[in-house]
């Protein structure tokens, strides 16, 4: 401190007020230098640019939906009654395990895909935004790309699901045509006698659009924990930007 003093002394001493001024507004005695805005911006977009090839990696990698709970691709919510009734079909069992391995592998390799449209959205982050998100909630970054990124993802996405879902894989079948044969089935029993004394409801849904509702959901979630350890754990920070911003956040 006593030291921090005398320069101040000699400052005043050799030079004007308001370079004085200047120097002490960005190196206050006692304290570290104060962000500036481009700091804060790098910080965040450094955060961003990390937290998504990091979740995307981790999810585009096989079983990288298929063995997680937290993102796992299950049957959609209209077609559960297939596997409360899964007795009633031949083969049931293992049609929907199939069926459910491919709607992930169509995630995984759809995800691969997100990389250059979050490079353009975290490019196009503004001063006023890195603030708002380093002041906001533990995801503040995450719903911005989000907000960004999702309608573009989406449309990306989308064919490449289609794609993958047309793929010819195990047995020489197609995860859509392995959907079609379960669902076929299953609205055969539905449609007949039985089924209807079962109050049995046909199952009519559009794979790809599921799909890529469910990959998005998984993709962003996965960033926002990537963000929170940023935000809590100096150890995920891994330069020096990074430690310098969220370092500002352990205070």
């Amino acid at each position: 401190m006593k030291n921090n003093f005398y320069l101040v002394l000699l400052l005043f001493l050799f030079t004007s007020c308001a370079e004085v001024q200047t120097f002490v507004n960005q190196y206050p005695i006692g304290q570290e230098k104060t962000l500036s805005s481009s700091e804060v911006s790098n910080g965040l977009k450094e955060a961003l640019r990390i937290g998504s090839i990091n979740a995307a990696n981790i999810l585009a990698t096989k079983d990288g939906f298929y063995k997680d709970k937290a993102v796992k691709i299950l049957l959609p919510q209209e077609a559960q009654n297939i596997s409360k009734n899964i007795q009633m079909i031949p083969g049931g069992k293992d049609l929907i395990e199939k069926v459910e391995i491919r709607l992930n592998r169509a995630a995984e390799d759809a995800v691969k895909e997100s990389a250059p449209i979050f490079a353009a959205a975290i490019k196009e982050m503004t001063i006023t935004d890195a603030f708002t998100i380093l002041k906001g909630n533990d995801d503040a970054a995450t719903k911005y790309l989000q907000d960004k990124t999702y309608n573009k993802l989406k449309d990306l996405f989308l064919p490449k699901v289609r794609s993958s879902l047309n793929k010819k894989l195990l047995a020489n079948m197609s995860t859509n045509e392995s959907w079609s044969l379960l669902t076929n089935k299953y609205n055969q029993v539905a449609g007949s006698f039985a089924g209807k004394i079962a109050n049995l409801e046909p199952v009519n849904i559009k794979l790809e659009n599921y799909v890529t509702e469910k990959t998005l959901h998984a993709l962003f979630l996965k960033i926002a924990e990537e963000e929170k350890q940023i935000r809590k754990d100096p150890i995920k920070r891994i330069n020096d930007i990074l430690k310098r911003v969220f370092g500002t956040l352990d205070k």
